[in-house]
């Protein structure tokens, strides 16, 4: 079956000052794709997702977005940032974090709608985050702002959800909702999820890229464990438990 790209890029290079921190990066990502974004620290994850989500500029290569197999000037994209980058400080509500995801609908010049809070009293419950709403996003624990942000990013129901790190300060009691969430929405959105933890990801995902400074692009069924090592530089361990694959990390640096 012909899959439709939603977002295309071609020999993406991005520098930072003079170093280069994605080199000859091409990548196309298809409607209700699931990809997994792995690779080590510092090696570029999180500035593809700033490069394909416009927030970094390239100095070399183009992006393209698509809609119906159309070229489109822009696409509907939630994200969902490191938990490092919300600002705490900020005062406002779970209920109008969540709702600020609808900004395409939504205008501060206009009373919210019923049809607006509805959406968003579904999202809080579905994020297990009822009795909260009035709370400061900032006086919530880490999983629970987590889990604010990503009823923000998946409430709007957009093309794409990116999702960077999405499993920190998430309990595992949630986090296995988490997946669950995310295989309902990947019937309709297409996911890029950026992870360490590689067992996780080789789990949940349909694809993989590794991004190094370059990028490899292998199927799931294409992942070994010395693709794994000569890509991420680590020795890893895979292992399989029924139906629970696990992945166990033997002692190593990067360099």
């Amino acid at each position: 079956m012909k899959q439709n790209p939603i977002i295309k890029l071609t020999d993406i290079e991005v520098r930072y000052d003079s170093k280069t921190v994605l080199e000859n990066v091409s990548l196309t990502i298809y409607e209700k794709d699931f990809l997994g974004i792995i690779g080590p620290n510092g090696g570029g994850k999180t500035t593809l997702v700033k490069t394909i989500l416009g927030l970094k500029g390239i100095h070399h290569g183009n992006i393209q977005y698509f809609k119906n197999n159309q070229p489109v000037n822009h696409i509907g994209i939630g994200y969902l940032p490191q938990y490092n980058q919300i600002d705490k400080k900020f005062p406002i509500s779970v209920f109008d974090v969540i709702l600020s995801g609808l900004e395409d609908k939504h205008s501060i010049w206009r009373r919210t709608t019923s049809e607006q809070k509805d959406r968003v009293t579904e999202m809080v419950r579905r994020m297990g985050l009822e009795g909260l709403e009035k709370h400061p996003i900032g006086n919530l624990s880490g999983g629970q702002a987590q889990r604010a942000l990503l009823g923000r990013a998946i409430i709007s129901e957009p093309d794409v959800v990116i999702l960077d790190e999405p499993n920190t300060y998430i309990d595992k009691r949630f986090e296995a909702q988490l997946y669950e969430l995310l295989d309902e929405i990947n019937h309709t959105s297409a996911i890029i999820l950026i992870s360490h933890d590689v067992g996780s990801v080789i789990q949940n995902v349909k694809n993989i890229a590794c991004v190094n400074h370059r990028l490899d692009y292998h199927a799931q069924e294409e992942i070994t464990e010395e693709w794994l090592q000569s890509k991420i530089s680590c020795p890893i361990d895979l292992l399989g438990h029924g139906d629970m694959p696990h992945c166990v990390l033997k002692q190593h640096t990067h360099r």
